[in-house]
């Protein structure tokens, strides 16, 4: 089990897709959202700011085994309803043609808001994310987790990629989801914060020049949520696999347990430079599970992300024991050996062109593919006439 002072939770963004043309569904029946916020059980079933798309939030878990099985649930409860309305679900944090010019915003007075704010912006956000929610400590132990744990999010970005392609074109990079999330403002790298006093004294900073109404409007790779007692890691692609999701939270929660005891210790290290953090972010973006991190430990030189995961995997053992998730935390190399989510449409993006395929067809295939693998582990039969 969990250890008692942790609880975990995910947030996962996905696509709605017509199963026929593979292209998104700008306009999805109003009926798919209803019908899975009502079958969402303990769990919620949300719009997002694009209508082709939807969210889901599982229930608060006390352990990475309950998570999975929450994980299982959520999946279970969007494809199936959206199957039966038609619709196919995809977990990738983008489609790999789909047009931004026709999505249409969903009709909420808080993305109408923003909508005014980000004009034409709010369009090409077509893009899906994973965040990973763990409630631990006091609030004043919570941002000093928060800022220890900056260095490490670019590993955890790496191992999530899963948005190679855009708008019809091969990016050249494993997230492309960050670089069009980057248009945002207060995105990115938080600075150092060492206590809840420094975080509302900097949301007071926000709101009395009329930025932000609160601290949901701060889109950091990590934050304090707004809602919950928790810290909410947001730099995360959705997983496409429900197993690589759970890897990168078992990862994650082993990791808050550490810099919990060593917070409490008083013996956290040093913080490195935003700078320097940011620049690593930008590598995990771009290679994915091919980085080579600049090297903070060692203040100089460059670092295999195969190491890096090895050597913090190693750091982690006693702490993913007492979790209960030792075989979780180990398949971080498993992702590094064999690749992400965005390695494997990348893949079978060419392998497909290689077979006499255009670039279309093989774009639906990898769109076939990632709805295969989205459902993977649900427990749901293949729903008839797949191809």
């Amino acid at each position: 089990m969990t250890d008692p002072g942790i609880t975990l939770g995910i947030e996962e963004e996905f696509f709605l897709v017509d199963p026929g043309t593979r292209d998104v569904l700008a306009d999805p029946d109003p009926a798919i959202f209803a019908a899975c916020e009502e079958a969402a059980g303990p769990h919620r079933v949300v719009r997002e700011a694009l209508r082709a798309q939807i969210e889901t939030n599982t229930k608060v878990c006390g352990s990475v085994a309950e998570l999975r099985e929450a994980l299982k649930e959520t999946r279970r409860v969007v494809i199936g309803t959206a199957e039966r309305y038609g619709a196919a679900i995809m977990a990738s944090s983008t489609h790999p043609f789909a047009a931004w010019s026709h999505m249409d915003v969903t009709p909420k007075d808080r993305y109408r808001t923003f909508a005014a704010m980000l004009q034409g912006l709010l369009n090409r956000l077509m893009i899906g994310g994973m965040h990973i929610h763990a409630g631990f400590g006091n609030a004043d132990e919570r941002i000093r987790v928060m800022t220890a744990m900056r260095r490490y999010l670019p590993v955890f970005h790496a191992l999530s990629a899963s948005s190679p392609f855009s708008d019809g074109h091969e990016t050249g990079f494993r997230s492309w989801r960050l670089a069009i999330f980057s248009g945002l403002p207060r995105v990115g790298i938080p600075g150092p914060l060492w206590s809840e006093e420094d975080y509302e004294n900097l949301l007071d900073e926000y709101r009395k020049m009329g930025f932000i109404s609160d601290g949901s409007e701060l889109w950091w790779d990590i934050r304090p949520s707004h809602s919950y007692p928790t810290i909410e890691m947001r730099i995360c692609d959705v997983c496409t696999r429900i197993e690589d999701a759970v890897t990168i939270a078992a990862l994650y929660a082993s990791l808050v347990r550490r810099l919990l005891r060593q917070a409490r210790e008083g013996t956290l290290p040093d913080e490195p430079l935003t700078e320097i953090i940011s620049e690593n972010r930008w590598i995990a973006q771009r290679y994915g599970v091919l980085a080579f991190f600049g090297n903070i430990e060692a203040a100089h030189g460059r670092l295999d992300i195969a190491d890096a995961t090895r050597d913090l995997i190693d750091d982690l053992a006693d702490d993913a024991r007492a979790l209960g998730c030792e075989n979780e935390v180990r398949r971080a190399t498993s992702i590094i050996d064999h690749g992400n989510g965005a390695d494997r449409q990348v893949d079978l993006w060419r392998l497909c062109q290689l077979e006499g395929m255009d670039r279309m067809e093989a774009f639906r295939a990898v769109v076939d593919h990632v709805i295969r693998e989205t459902r993977d582990g649900t427990g749901l039969s293949e729903p008839s006439g797949t191809r």
